[in-house]
């Protein structure tokens, strides 16, 4: 069966069509997605009317594909895009109205636990630390014996950092530094319990798909590769902060529709990596969607 789930995320949104058995497993078909950037539409904590025209036409355009695909089920969750605003129940009924689209909007918890989930799809780990860095949240999991422990979402993402702090396309090294201290204030609360050191910080989103592919480059990975050492995000982030033309050229090269999120995401990401003390980066291909599907079809099971 046929089955599309669509993400209304604060930076991007996705659409990714799947091919379901009665099992319980999954073929991902086909993938679009629309750099929204919703976050960038907030003001004074509601989602202006232009962030809300934003998300209809994203919709719109996956209608036109799904149709076009003659695919009916479709799920359409959102995230901090929608969660932390003033205006929630406005903006996702007007939404809802222009697109025909029903909206699920998940809480923080919710959201770690799917993209957890959705990660344990492809990856057989017991023990470490998941992450998913958005635009505006970042979503943290400590699991244990093959066990989620804990779920917690922090309010710190990287398109609301380079709202707030930065002036031009790039952080001056001033910018960098009050990036650092937001992202401290943030998450300073995650790292009251210890964990072991060296567990693996297991990643999803685009944040940190962006920063496997910098890894790359710098450090001339194998394109099969799907882990960094802490050595290697080390030089990516060197490599960035070296200076806003090298910067501005490197990730023009590699992910360019980052230009003005990868710095603020690779903050957060070596935020953690230093705050759980972990071992290596591992990227996985699946999280919040697939997580989301799976507690979809298996419920319905």
């Amino acid at each position: 069966m046929k089955q599309a789930v669509i993400d209304i995320g604060s930076n991007s949104m996705r659409l990714t069509v799947y091919e379901t058995t009665e099992t319980g497993s999954f073929t991902i078909l086909f993938k679009d997605k629309v750099m929204a950037g919703l976050a960038g539409y907030v003001e004074d904590g509601n989602l202006s009317l232009d962030g809300i025209a934003r998300a209809v036409l994203g919709l719109l355009s996956f209608r036109n594909t799904l149709e076009a695909l003659s695919i009916a089920q479709v799920s359409v969750f959102a995230t901090a895009s929608l969660r932390n605003i003033r205006n929630t129940e406005q903006a996702v009924n007007t939404i809802q109205r222009a697109t025909g689209f029903s909206i699920e909007v998940i809480s923080g918890e919710e959201e770690a636990r799917y993209g957890y989930a959705g990660a344990m799809e492809e990856l057989d780990l017991a023990d470490g630390v998941f992450v998913d860095i958005g635009g505006a949240s970042t979503e943290v999991v400590r699991f244990a014996k093959g066990k989620l422990e804990t779920a917690d979402s922090c309010p710190v993402g990287s398109l609301k950092l380079y709202r707030d702090w930065v002036k031009k396309i790039l952080p001056n090294r001033e910018a960098i530094g009050n990036m650092e201290q937001a992202i401290r204030l943030a998450t300073d609360g995650l790292f009251a319990q210890p964990v072991q050191k060296g567990l693996p910080l297991v990643c999803v989103g685009g944040t940190s798909r962006a920063a496997l592919k910098l890894a790359k480059r710098v450090c001339r990975l194998p394109e099969s590769a799907n882990r960094i050492s802490i050595q290697q995000l080390r030089q990516v982030c060197a490599a960035l902060c070296a200076s806003q033309r090298a910067a501005a050229d490197l990730i023009l090269k590699v992910e360019p529709e980052r230009i003005h999120t990868m710095i603020p995401g690779l903050l957060i990401l070596r935020r953690m990596v230093e705050g759980f003390g972990a071992g290596e980066m591992i990227v996985s291909q699946y999280g919040v969607r697939e997580g989301y599907l799976c507690q979809k079809i298996r419920k319905a099971s």
